[in-house]
């Protein structure tokens, strides 16, 4: 089960795996938790009234459209989008988002999905939600919570039988080892270095997230699937950004994983990892 805040974040974090796991005969489902209604149309060529008039249902076809392609399943938790608040100080949340929601009433709603689809593993965000979307944010803390609580048949006793999750990941993809390295290979090419922006600004020396990876998950035979996931989110994506610039059979080649932290587990670990199933298999 990999819980996101928003439709298009199951195909820019994790999606590869996810469609590794699907095509290898697991159960995947991908859970968002609210409709993306308030984000921003990021493709220039769907910034159209007509588009922003309907986002709402325009997303939801979007997201059927990635799940599809993944060939995993997929269900809303059905809390309405906070935004990305901009200011100094920022505006305050809107009274209706999910990141204003009890964290009691979103965990209940998230345990009544693990109970019924019984996953062994989930996959969520950091405590800095990958980064500090207040949905992200948000996310992590409910989907920790409805980890513990699922398990625990004290809690929402009305939600279900309790079930117990093996393991809890934290995804990181934006890595800048990963960046750099597609950075290189594309000079090495003389072509146009498709991470320069971002690597101006990324000091060499600090990578948060790459001390903090436990898992290294082989999907680069699912690289495709991921991009045209992605690309089904026409509304949040430009097909010329950045993501897609370094060819496949670079990435396939060079940095064929998608990575992660192993955040929780109720079976033994032995770190480090090449599957999230790891050591599960004689403990379910």
């Amino acid at each position: 089960m990999a819980v996101h805040a928003h439709p298009d974040d199951e195909s820019s974090k994790g999606a590869a795996t996810l469609a590794r796991y699907a095509d290898e005969g697991h159960r995947v489902l991908v859970v968002t938790l609210t409709g993306g209604e308030r984000g921003d149309i990021l493709n220039p060529a769907m910034d159209l009234p007509d588009v922003r008039e309907h986002i709402a249902e325009i997303r939801r076809d979007e997201m059927a459209k990635a799940a599809e392609i993944l060939g995993v399943e997929h269900t809303w938790l059905g809390f309405i989008d906070s935004g990305l608040p901009t200011g100094d100080p920022p505006p305050p949340l809107p009274e209706d988002c999910f990141a204003l929601v009890p964290l009691e009433v979103a965990a209940e709603a998230l345990v009544r999905v693990v109970r019924d689809f019984r996953p062994h593993v989930m996959t969520t965000y950091d405590e800095n939600g990958g980064y500090p979307h207040p949905d992200h944010i948000r996310c992590h803390q409910v989907s920790v919570a409805a980890y513990e609580a699922a398990a625990d048949y004290c809690r929402f006793p009305d939600a279900g039988e309790p079930w117990a999750v093996a393991k809890l990941y934290y995804n990181h993809g934006f890595l800048r080892a990963r960046m750099q390295l597609l950075h290189d290979e594309a000079i090495k090419h003389g072509q146009e270095a498709p991470f320069k922006k971002w690597l101006e600004h990324w000091d060499p020396a600090h990578d948060p997230f790459a001390s903090r990876v436990t898992t290294r998950v082989e999907c680069s035979k699912y690289f495709g699937q991921r991009d045209d996931a992605l690309r089904a989110h026409a509304s949040q994506i430009d097909p010329n950004h950045d993501f897609f610039a370094a060819p496949l059979s670079w990435q396939e080649r060079l940095w064929p994983t998608e990575e992660y932290e192993l955040a929780r587990s109720r079976v033994p670990a032995h770190i480090p990892e090449t599957d999230l199933f790891a050591g599960i298999e004689n403990n379910a």
